[in-house]
């Protein structure tokens, strides 16, 4: 039994292994033939022929024939190539939306997109080429922090809790001392916080205006 069921088992583990071979070698072919181009750098296949490619700043506007090279024409508009292609239409130019933040840096060409930064305020969340296609808004530290690290075009504002015993509005890039007021002889009225400063009470002048009085009926009982 063990004999026959051991020649019942490979048969199909051949079959099974063929199987997966005609399908890797069927993959292999394909990936080929679409990595290899027949076509030189410089040139882009259609209806396979190898036609020259468009310099940038043009597009296709016939493809070629065993007679003819490729008919080029330039782009018009806001449209533009960067590239030597193979297309029939030219890429539409960016458009630096000040609504996100952004603002032209350099102007679209034929050949060139539209290069765009940011505006003062924002700092840039998707680099592309050199330029900005996204910008968001710098973080305003809350009041109780102070600004660590200002923002700039390319990084957000980074904010921090004031150390005890100071405080900030916010918008400054250090944190205040509360003030003593007992260092100056005055009364604290309300404690410090991390918003707000000590406020101090007005000096009890009391004391020393009896003091005073009391000076003066001694020296006039003693001069009389």
């Amino acid at each position: 039994m063990a004999t026959s069921q051991t020649l019942e088992i490979f048969p199909s583990m051949d079959l099974d292994m063929m199987f997966y071979q005609a399908i890797c070698a069927v993959f292999l072919m394909i990936l080929k033939s679409t990595l290899c181009s027949p076509c030189d750098r410089a040139e882009y296949e259609t209806n396979g022929e190898c036609c020259p490619m468009c310099s940038p700043g043009t597009r296709v506007y016939r493809h070629c024939t065993e007679f003819t090279s490729t008919s080029c024409v330039p782009c018009i508009g806001a449209t533009f190539t960067n590239r030597p292609n193979g297309l029939s239409y030219c890429f539409p130019c960016a458009v630096c939306d000040q609504g996100l933040g952004l603002k032209t840096m350099t102007e679209c060409t034929a050949s060139s997109d539209t290069v765009c930064g940011v505006l003062e305020g924002n700092y840039c969340t998707d680099p592309y080429e050199g330029g900005c296609r996204a910008a968001r808004k710098h973080t305003t530290c809350k009041p109780g922090d102070f600004i660590k690290h200002p923002g700039t075009d390319s990084t957000d504002t980074e904010c921090e809790i004031c150390p005890e015993n100071s405080f900030s509005s916010g918008s400054s890039t250090s944190c205040t001392p509360h003030t003593d007021c007992q260092s100056k002889g005055l009364p604290t009225v309300k404690p410090g916080d991390s918003v707000s400063d000590s406020q101090c009470g007005e000096k009890n002048w009391a004391p020393l205006i009896v003091w005073i009085v009391v000076g003066i009926i001694v020296v006039l009982f003693l001069v009389g």
